[in-house]
Formats: C-alpha cells, structure tokens, sequence
C-alpha cells in the first residue's frame, strides 16, 4: 500500500484503512471503515508538510457545504503528527477517468444534465461564502460512469470564504503559475482574474471554470488550450471557437445550441457580466433534456451510408445517422447510446462514438 500507511493501520482510535485509493494535488486517499457508525469513509492526509495548513483550512471551509451534488466532509482530526481530512466515500472515478476517458465529447443530453447537477452544487457552496477556486475534471467524483447515478463536486482544498483570506496554492505565498503543481493542473480552468488578480477571486471564477469544462465536455476540446501556452489566451477571453459538429445534427443541434450560449456567458472576460450561480440553476433549469440509460454497444453493420445497427448484448438496435452526434462511426466502433422501443428493432438515440 502506498504512503504511511498500510491496510488495518488505526487512524484516531475511529478510522481503520481498508484500501489505499490514490493520490491528487497534494494529498493521498484512503478508504476507511468508521468504526463508531459502521460506514465506509474517504480518508485523506498531505503528501508532505506543505499541505498541512492547507488541510486545516480545508476543513472548516468545505464543512459548511451541504448539498446532493458536493462531497461531504465529515470529520477533521491529527493523530502522530499528521492531519486527517475524513470525507463522504465516493465509489467511482473522477470526471476525467469516468469520462474523458472514455468518450471525447458528450451530446447535448448529458452535458446539460451534468451542467445542472454540478451548477446547483456550486450554488450551495457560494449560498454559504464559499469558493472552490480549483474546480477542474479531477475535482469532480461520478459514480456509474455515463450513467450519472451521482455526481459530486469535491476537494475544497484551496477553497476560500467569499471576501476572505487567500490561500496561495503554494504555502509561503507569492506563488508563480509554474510553481505550483496545482496550479499548473488548473491552467484550462482558470478565471482571467485567477492569473491576473488572484487575491481578487471570488465565485464568477468558479463559475467562468464550470464553463470552461462544460465547453471541453461538448466540444472535445479545452477552450483556450493547456499548460503555460493558454495564459495569454484565457487573459485576452475572446470567445472560443465552436465546432460545426455541435449544430449539424438538426434533432440535437437547438438543446446544443442553448447550452453552449450557457457556456460562453459563463467565459465572459469581465465578472461581472457572468450569471451567477443561482442564475445558472434557473436557466439549466429551463433546459429540456431526457434522463434516460445509457449502454455502450457495438455497431454491427451500416447500409446505404445512412443508417444501421448496433449490437448490444447480442441485441440489434437500429441506428440512423441523424441521431450520430459528432464524427460517424464504422463498422466495428464502440459507441454509447440510449434506446427506445421500436418494431421490427429498438431505436438508438442519441448516438456517440467512444474512444478507442
């Protein structure tokens, strides 16, 4: 097992580690057993003393969160000169390993739905003085990958109280972009103000990093690209580039077309002309999308270039390229679907292909 410790280890006389999760920023998991309620936790300790303050901090800021679509932090304690951070165990992967991963964009359907499921959890956080400042793909925990089942904003680690202290992503301030692990990782989802002005961030960065993922979900790609080369370009905030994809199916193209007017007000240059957050949840609110089951299948056989079927569980479902949202598949692709009554065969709709 990886870190300090090991399976069976104690921590606090209460939490008795199971299983060694991973690491993230500056911490590593663990799962534990609470041995006082008899449930399963998420138990998190720093990788080294320059997380420690950050940890304390952490605890008393995410701790007035308390909402479906958030994390719950549950108990804060130090025990042999280490901090324990216990949080509510989240049985899935992050949104990049869940998904990314996985699919390279997502339709519509499902970006809309994510959009107002974590919207409404980072409403909650900022209804308490709450700003994340980190929010980025690995910061959210899904359960049951395309399925959605839960999903669950997490890690307040650099968070803040609204008009509060800054914490520096570096301990000991004055940190650069470059020297900061965390926040190098955050480039793609960074707020123009959280590099130009960071003592000056408040919820519209949260907000303006919600849109930017949401845009990577539905476009495939980061807004203004990655590492030290998307600086300039998140200062400058021209609008990004839309691919032609995200309208050419006529049956997906007016929901994909609300949600990334969504998107692009969150990535407005100046704070202020960003809705907030509640405002958000109002709009996705407004948003009609079905929630149906997701499965991944195979497609089998394509005719006339027009339409075909996918093999799902040794099942035929009929597919027609007007419900492909983003580049064709062929004849062997894996591709995730939702399907739907039909005769003489169940219809696919709508239709992405996943990555290889």
């Amino acid at each position: 097992m990886n870190g300090p410790h090991s399976t069976n280890d104690v921590i606090g006389r209460r939490y008795k580690i199971i299983d060694y999760i991973g690491e993230g920023g500056m911490q590593l998991v663990y799962a534990a057993i609470d041995s006082i309620l008899e449930r399963k936790v998420a138990l998190k300790t720093p990788k080294n003393d320059s997380g420690q303050k950050r940890f304390h901090r952490s605890a008393i800021v995410s701790a007035r969160v308390n909402h479906p679509n958030v994390a719950k932090t549950l108990d804060y304690l130090e025990s042999n000169n280490r901090q324990y951070l216990i949080e509510e165990l989240i049985e899935g992967q992050d949104l990049d390993k869940a998904i990314l991963q996985k699919s390279k964009f997502l339709d519509p359907y499902l970006v809309a739905r994510i959009f107002h499921y974590l919207i409404k959890g980072l409403a909650a956080s900022h209804h308490v003085g709450v700003v994340h400042r980190d929010l980025k793909p690995t910061n959210i925990m899904v359960v049951d990958g395309f399925q959605l089942e839960e999903i669950k904003i997490t890690d307040f680690g650099i968070a803040k109280m609204a008009g509060g202290e800054i914490i520096e992503a570096v301990e000991g301030g004055n940190a650069s972009i470059s020297a900061s692990k965390t926040v190098v990782g955050a480039i793609p989802y960074m707020a123009p103000e959280a590099i130009e002005t960071p003592r000056k961030v408040g919820t519209p960065a949260d907000v303006w990093s919600l849109g930017a993922m949401m845009y990577e979900l539905m476009t495939g790609e980061k807004p203004y690209g990655s590492g030290l080369r998307a600086v300039g370009k998140i200062i400058e905030a021209s609008p990004p580039k839309v691919p032609t994809f995200l309208t050419l199916n006529p049956q997906l193209a007016p929901l994909a077309e609300k949600v990334l007017q969504l998107i692009l007000q969150c990535l407005q240059k100046d704070p202020n002309s960003r809705p907030s957050a509640d405002e958000l949840v109002s709009l996705c609110g407004n948003l009609c999308y079905p929630i149906m089951p997701r499965i991944v299948g195979t497609v089998r056989e394509i005719r006339y270039d027009s339409w075909g079927f996918i093999n799902v569980d040794h099942v035929d479902v009929f597919f027609n390229f007007d419900s492909v949202y983003g580049e064709r598949p062929v004849v062997g692709d894996k591709v995730m679907l939702s399907k739907f009554p039909g005769v003489p065969s169940w219809r696919a709709h709508p239709v992405v292909k996943l990555s290889a």
